[in-house]
């Protein structure tokens, strides 16, 4: 049991969600993550929401799944059988969308409604590791497919009131996201490529000394870290730390590092 100065309220959570359904199939390779995601969980607070922001969903708005009974969405291909009949029966929260999207729509960002979407892995799979149950409404908000930090440090900023409603916020990404990386042998240099960027990420992210402006100006300029497009050829999978950043607009209260198929990542709670 936890003691209640130790639950966490309102969380903002950014984690590296692994290698597709792999997390659930008993993966050898995701077993650090599979412990910190729960060891993260057993200190939140039981949220009366879920929002997602899946490094999965790009749109040229941002996009909120606004359905009651969302379907899941096994958008990956080539795993066992069993990949496909994972089941997450959570139910979606029209209430939540709503407040989403007038959120965004007072701070002057187009937004649109979906109530066809179902969920996508980077939803299912860590909250099938989080709540198991699936008793908790969940909404996904989709990335711009501008990519532009800027533009998703904004989004977070516009939701931040969501903090005052017990909503646990999941940026659902990964630290890094070299998908050829995962499959050529590691040498001492890709490692240290790897270490480099995330060293700079968090620090970014987590030392206190740094003012916010300096804090946000670096994930901005992202790229310019220590072997970024290394790590991110394609930026889909940091971005959902972007909104989370700007949800909280402080340095995170922690840091969580741990290998993913032998790749160096890493999550951050707010």
């Amino acid at each position: 049991m936890h003691s209640e100065s130790n639950i966490i309220q309102s969380s903002v959570f950014y984690l590296s969600h692994g290698g597709g359904p792999l997390p659930l199939l008993g993966d050898k390779g995701h077993q650090n993550m599979i412990r910190i995601i729960k060891e993260v969980t057993r200190t939140l607070a039981k949220p009366s929401a879920i929002l997602v922001i899946s490094a999965h969903w790009e749109e040229s708005q941002p996009t909120i799944t606004s359905g009651a009974s969302p379907a899941l969405i096994y958008d990956y291909y080539g795993f066992p059988k069993e990949a496909y009949e994972i089941e997450y029966p959570a139910s979606g929260s029209p209430e939540l969308a709503n407040k989403v999207f007038k959120l965004l729509g007072n701070a002057g960002i187009e937004a649109t409604l979906d109530d066809q979407r179902g969920f996508d892995h980077g939803l299912f799979v860590p909250l099938k590791l989080m709540y198991p149950e699936a008793n908790i409404p969940c909404v996904q908000l989709s990335l711009v497919n501008n990519l532009l930090p800027e533009d998703h440090i904004r989004i977070g900023k516009a939701l931040a009131d969501l903090r005052k409603d017990n909503v646990l916020v999941i940026g659902s990404g990964f630290s890094f996201h070299n998908l050829k990386a995962f499959f050529t042998p590691s040498t001492k240099e890709a490692r240290a490529l790897n270490e480099s960027f995330e060293q700079w990420l968090i620090d970014t992210c987590s030392n206190s000394q740094l003012t916010e402006e300096e804090r946000e100006r670096r994930l901005k300029n992202w790229d310019s870290a220590p072997a970024a497009r290394y790590c991110h050829p394609r930026e889909e999978h940091l971005l959902p730390l972007h909104v989370c950043y700007g949800i909280a607009g402080t340095a995170a209260k922690k840091v969580f590092e741990f290998e993913i198929m032998g790749k160096m990542a890493s999550a951050y709670l707010w």
